[in-house]
């Protein structure tokens, strides 16, 4: 039995990750999405995650509790190792990936789709400014990393705009992922 593919959805803060990751669940029954590990702090919010202390988080480590983990940002994420036991039930599994760790979780999961999602800078500007989880002066440093290449050596990437409509987002992902459908 062939496990099911990772899709990681990447793509600079404000461009709709979680919108698109949401939306792609909602239209795909067989699409699963994974619950990170944050230790992102309280008070501060944003996707559906597990809020660890860094100490936890580092403990998590020691006990093999990921089968990816990383730090962005100032915080450290997480991906559980019940991945695995998930990708023999589901179709496809999201997760929310930072840029920075593509080619290592490509080593981990082997079937690895990397959707990238890019926005006008105006659009993404616009949108870090209403979901106000950071102060001007972070949003203006994540706004200067949205240029950011994609790493090389990736077997599967699937680019799409996502400034316009989430329902043209979405099906540009769904005919990306099924092209002998197209």
């Amino acid at each position: 039995m062939s496990l099911a593919p990772v899709i990681a959805v990447v793509g600079p803060s404000g461009v709709g990750k979680d919108s698109v990751m949401e939306e792609l669940v909602a239209r795909s029954p067989g699409i699963l999405r994974v619950r990170r590990v944050i230790t992102r702090p309280e008070g501060e919010e944003g996707e559906d995650f597990d809020r660890v202390s860094a100490e936890i988080f580092e403990q998590m480590v020691l006990d093999g509790a990921f089968a990816l983990h990383w730090s962005a940002h100032g915080l450290h994420y997480g991906i559980p190792i019940e991945i695995e036991a998930q990708r023999q039930s589901a179709n496809a599994l999201l997760v929310n990936l930072s840029r920075s760790v593509l080619l290592n979780a490509q080593a981990v999961f082997g079937d690895l789709i990397v959707v990238s999602l890019t926005a006008d800078s105006t659009v993404l500007a616009q949108r870090l400014s209403v979901r106000g989880r950071e102060s001007a002066s972070d949003q203006a440093r994540r706004l200067g990393r949205a240029g950011m290449p994609l790493p090389d050596g990736l077997n599967r990437v699937i680019e799409v705009d996502n400034s316009g409509p989430l329902e043209v987002t979405i099906d540009a992902i769904l005919a990306g992922l099924h092209p002998e459908r197209a």
